[in-house]
């Protein structure tokens, strides 16, 4: 079967199509992406603006359309902490539904943390032992450690790269006064959550799972993406220490030589390698390893183990189908004509209930 996953991220929009089934490895199909950095389209007030809405929308009708065109038999589609935390996150998300009808299901900090810690443990396997896994998104970092599939402790902190970069590192290239004060508000901020990990134990394993992770791993000397998942990728702490004061220096436009580095995450590349270094100095560990899989895999993999239960997909609502006729152009559609509305359209099924780290059960807590 294949599968959808609409990521509405800080830094970018992301629909990943695999194609898997219940006990397989899922394989990428395709992807449609767009940097789109919701965070900065935050007014004074912390709502997101109507041009960062109607970027969101229309990509949001791309995507699910790009889903459609390729046979997509299921749409999980979710947001995380750039809508998570605006202020008018309710209403941006009732006006995606109503001009798109995909429901974007909302994960809290401590869901998407759990849910990148299972695919973080599925790839590691129950040989890794416990495991510390740490994430830097674009508007939070989240952090989870744990000996089985589900971590015992899962937090998110508000010290995503690109939420640092607008609000601390606003020079290009930013000033050493500006540096320094965004490291003591980085470790300030850390050193609470730190403390909660620090009874629970030392993990075997440190993972880093993001771009941010992969893209300091790759200046630091790790293989390119190139040479395949496979390859054993680490970041230690000593080079981030170099190469966070070399990034510095630079001005965006310079960063973007570095290998790895894209266009979008040039110039929160800094504030991305002050978190990590403060990370493993915090928790303690001289390295980590680059995990290949992150959140999409898990809510894949979480809806795979759902089917085991659950049985195949029937025809349902939830199943993408073509728009109808009526939404369809001959050719090559008019300027600034889009759909609005498609009643098959993506629609998350109800899952059921999985433990919430800090103790519990949360229905309706990740997309299925």
């Amino acid at each position: 079967m294949r599968l959808g996953v609409l990521d509405i991220g800080s830094n970018t929009v992301h629909l990943l199509l695999v194609d898997a089934h219940p006990g397989a490895r899922p394989v990428p199909f395709a992807s449609h992406k767009r940097p789109l950095s919701l965070v900065q389209f935050l007014d004074a007030d912390g709502n997101i603006n109507d041009a960062g809405q109607h970027e969101l929308i229309e990509f949001v009708l791309e995507a699910w359309e790009f889903a459609a065109k390729h046979k997509a038999d299921d749409l999980l589609a979710f947001c995380t902490s750039a809508i998570r935390e605006a202020t008018n996150g309710p209403a941006v998300l009732a006006r995606v539904k109503h001009e798109t009808t995909v429901t974007l299901r909302e994960l809290t900090g401590s869901e998407e943390a759990s849910m990148t810690f299972f695919a973080v443990r599925r790839w590691y396997g129950w040989g890794a032992g416990p495991i510390l896994d740490l994430d830097i998104g674009g508007g939070s970092f989240e952090m989870a450690y744990g000996h089985d599939e589900l971590p015992e402790l899962a937090m998110s902190v508000p010290l995503g790269a690109s939420r640092l970069t607008r609000d601390w590192l606003p020079q290009d290239p930013p000033s050493a006064r500006s540096v320094k004060e965004l490291r003591r508000y980085i470790r300030a901020t850390l050193k609470p959550a730190v403390r909660s990990f620090e009874k629970l134990g030392r993990a075997n394993l440190v993972a880093g799972t993001s771009k941010t992770f992969r893209s300091l791993a790759r200046i630091a000397g790790a293989a390119p993406s190139g040479a395949g998942p496979y390859v054993k990728r680490e970041l230690f702490a000593t080079d981030l220490g170099l190469w966070a004061q070399r990034i510095s220096a630079m001005e965006v436009e310079d960063r973007l030589h570095l290998p790895g580095v894209s266009e979008a995450r040039g110039p929160q590349l800094l504030a991305g390698a002050l978190v990590a270094e403060a990370a493993l100095e915090l928790f303690g560990f001289p390295s980590l390893e680059i995990c290949p899989w992150a959140l999409r895999e898990g809510l894949i993999l979480r809806r795979l183990d759902q089917l085991v239960f659950d049985g195949p997909l029937e025809p349902a609502p939830h199943v993408l189908q073509a728009p109808p006729p009526e939404l369809q152009s001959p050719g090559s559609p008019a300027p600034g004509v889009r759909p609005r509305v498609a009643p098959s359209r993506g629609h998350s099924a109800t899952p059921a209930p999985w433990p919430d780290p800090q103790g519990g059960n949360q229905n309706g807590a990740v997309p299925a």
